[in-house]
């Protein structure tokens, strides 16, 4: 089993010299995925990079949304052997000091997928924190249970094999939706899901770049093609426990 640590980045090169700090002492290789940055961040990253030999970078020529940048990085550390990822964001909302909690839970369940279940202080914006609530119920709806505590938290740890062939199988979305949709799938899949709180800090003057106007509509859609979906899978599934009842 190896573990690496994956983060997506655009453009906070204001945080992530602090993250990488935060995770050194966790004694694994991180890849960081850019995607996109201004040149500010890629000075930061180069920075990162020369100071902690632990820590690759791998640079996307232009910004095309957390989710690719994810994928890319799924990809990139399953082709060099890494077996499991734990990936955080780079803005310093998670607590590093957590990645051992991630790692523990891998190790004693390998093909789960874990997930982080987000503790937040006063700094949560409460719009924030109502709209999770709504992407909570709605990813009950397409799981048909509440398996996924909280569809929306980057931080979280995953088995490479099945993730990539999932990729491989099924488009996904490139932006804010991929996380949440990634988080069903795998469950679909059969995947069972370990649950873990870890803190979350909204930072005052934070760089987001979660958009109302933009991600809210995504994540709609999303949630919409996914319920449909599981309804559309639900004539079969009746079907096949009425052969089994009837063989009984």
């Amino acid at each position: 089993m190896r573990i690496a640590l994956l983060i997506p980045i655009h453009d906070h090169g204001d945080t992530i010299a602090e993250v990488v700090e935060g995770l050194a002492s966790a004694g694994l290789p991180c890849l960081i995925v850019d995607d996109g940055s201004g040149p500010a961040t890629q000075e930061a990253l180069e920075q990162v990079a020369k100071e902690r030999p632990f820590v690759e970078v791998l640079r996307l020529s232009s910004n095309g949304g957390k989710g690719a940048a994810l994928k890319s990085g799924y990809r990139a550390a399953l082709a060099r052997g890494f077996t499991h990822v734990v990936q955080l964001d780079a803005d310093g909302q998670h607590d590093p000091r957590d990645v051992p909690r991630f790692v523990d839970a891998l190790r004693r369940a390998t093909g789960a997928l874990v997930l982080g279940v987000p503790v937040f202080d006063a700094s949560a914006p409460r719009v924030r924190i109502y709209a999770r609530q709504i992407s909570r119920v709605l990813v009950w709806l397409a799981c048909g249970s509440r398996v996924v505590p909280d569809p929306l938290c980057g931080f979280r740890g995953l088995p490479l094999a099945p993730v990539v062939a999932l990729l491989d199988r099924v488009p996904t979305g490139d932006w804010m939706d991929f996380d949440p949709e990634l988080a069903v799938r795998l469950v679909w899949d059969g995947l069972d899901v370990v649950a873990l709180p870890t803190r979350v800090i909204y930072r005052a003057g934070g760089l987001s770049h979660f958009s109302l106007a933009r991600d809210y509509p995504r994540l709609a859609s999303l949630y919409t093609r996914l319920i449909a979906a599981r309804l559309g899978r639900l004539p079969a599934r009746l079907a096949g426990a009425g052969e089994r009842n009837g063989n009984a």
